[in-house]
């Protein structure tokens, strides 16, 4: 078998394995940002226990609250483009390169599996 047959393999493959693979990661991403929610109340008094000496910790408290929302935020917005691109990409629809793309792009700074799982996709892909 040549070798440009080897390294070019079958697309179809690539999308299905891909959708299962973000279909996992979403809903995992989705759990992750429902867990961060349930948790609120520890982290902040985790955080709180921390500030005890610096000169101004209620300016950190609310930095924390707004990061942390930040967080969440990112966790379920990433979750619900991985859901939607595995969905695409599992249905051979239209727009699962461009929902790939986001979600690529959007989980590339959660490591290892985001990035992972980001990169491949983008060098999928992008041209």
């Amino acid at each position: 078998m040549p070798l440009s047959e080897v390294r070019a393999g079958n697309p179809g493959d690539h999308r299905r394995i891909l959708g299962v693979c973000w279909l996992v990661y979403g809903v995992l991403r989705v759990v992750v940002g429902i867990w961060l929610v349930l948790f609120s109340g520890t982290a902040t008094v985790m955080f709180g226990a921390l500030l005890s000496r610096v000169a101004n910790p209620f300016a950190l408290m609310s930095d924390f609250h707004i990061v942390y929302a930040g967080l969440i935020v990112l966790s379920i917005i990433c979750g619900i483009f991985g859901i939607l691109a595995g969905v695409a990409l599992l249905a051979n629809q239209s727009p699962a390169r461009t929902l790939a793309l986001i979600a690529a792009f959007l989980s590339v700074s959660e490591v290892p599996f985001g990035t992972t799982l980001g990169i491949y996709t983008l060098v999928l892909f992008l041209p």
